[in-house]
């Protein structure tokens, strides 16, 4: 037996840290609430049609569900003295008939929370992506050529990050909602999911692009980057083969993070009727429906409200195990 056979074998750095995140329980906790999360809203269309036999986007003011076998109205008297005006049913906690109550227009609020969560999770996930994608572009470009280029790019995102964020993300969405968004030959529609995606990729690349540009910064420095740089390698290559893979696990750290922020910010533009429009459903649009009905019906409000913490909770506590275990890696490659 040779002796290169006999040596035992050296899991690699990714390897190190997938294990070193698959024993830390509050990151296996937090990656199973998330994929039940976006298993519940892709099982959206199934439960609307199969199980609650209701249309979430359409009004049902005049409809009725049966509880024990009678047939109860869904938009019922309030319970004032004189009975004036009508309440939607609350929650029933049967899952065929209105589980968790109906909205002002009599829309079942389970099947609106699970479209909703359809597009607050694509939304936030693919801001997410692509804010990280642009960040990592300014943060190593900024970091890694620096003179001229580092200063017009730390000043620019200097200017965007002394702007409050929400007021910078309002601003763009009012500007863009009523006629879209017109990028050369490429139009956005004012209803497309693709305008608010955009907006808040762009509001948080500076939260994301700082701490990229910080680590091309080390890396620059670097003792195979000085090496590469002295044997005439050319900078692309560099870029690609050196810089790049070194940065990888801070753009994955960042990623849970920065998709935690695009829910929230997601969520606020929509209360405010200048994220997902109508009839499109989103949490932050439910819980503006249940803003009216905070005091008879609060689940309407509160279930969405509900599913939003979760999941940023769930998306900061995967973000800080991504951390452990990345420095895990980084731990073993420094002493590989």
């Amino acid at each position: 037996m040779s002796a290169a056979a006999a040596l035992p074998r050296v899991p690699g750095p990714w390897r190190v840290a997938l294990r070193a995140l698959l024993r830390m329980p509050s990151a296996v906790a937090s990656l199973a609430v998330l994929a039940l999360l976006v298993l519940a809203s892709l099982a959206a269309p199934l439960y609307a049609n199969q199980v609650a036999h209701t249309d979430p986007f359409a009004p049902d003011v005049a409809g009725t569900v049966t509880l024990g076998g009678v047939e109860v109205p869904v938009m019922q008297p309030n319970d004032n003295r004189l009975h004036l005006g009508l309440t939607p049913i609350g929650p029933t906690w049967h899952a065929d008939a209105d589980l968790l109550g109906a909205d002002d227009q009599g829309r079942d609020v389970a099947a609106r929370l699970l479209y909703g969560g359809r597009n607050s999770l694509l939304i936030s996930g693919a801001a997410a992506l692509l804010c990280i994608a642009m960040a990592a572009v300014v943060g190593i470009c900024a970091g890694f050529f620096g003179g001229l280029v580092d200063v017009l790019l730390s000043r620019l995102m200097d200017v965007m990050w002394a702007i409050p964020v929400y007021l910078f993300a309002i601003s763009l969405s009012i500007v863009t909602v009523s006629q879209g968004l017109r990028l050369g030959p490429v139009t956005i529609r004012s209803d497309s999911l693709a305008l608010p995606i955009a907006i808040i990729a762009l509001v948080y690349v500076p939260y994301a692009a700082r701490p990229i540009r910080g680590r091309v910064l080390t890396l620059r420095h670097a003792e195979f980057v000085l090496a590469a740089r002295c044997l005439g390698v050319p900078r692309r290559r560099i870029l690609l083969r050196d810089i790049l893979p070194n940065v990888s696990a801070t753009l994955i750290v960042l990623a849970p993070l920065v998709m935690a922020l695009a829910l929230l910010a997601e969520s606020a533009l929509s209360f405010l009727s200048i994220g997902v429009q109508a009839p499109a459903a989103s949490w932050g649009t439910i819980i503006e429906d249940g803003q009216g009905l905070i005091y008879t019906r609060p689940m309407v409000a509160i279930a969405p409200g509900l599913a939003i913490v979760v999941t940023v909770l769930a998306l900061n506590i995967l973000g800080d195990g991504l951390r452990d275990a990345l420095d895990v890696r980084e731990t073993s490659r420094r002493r590989g």
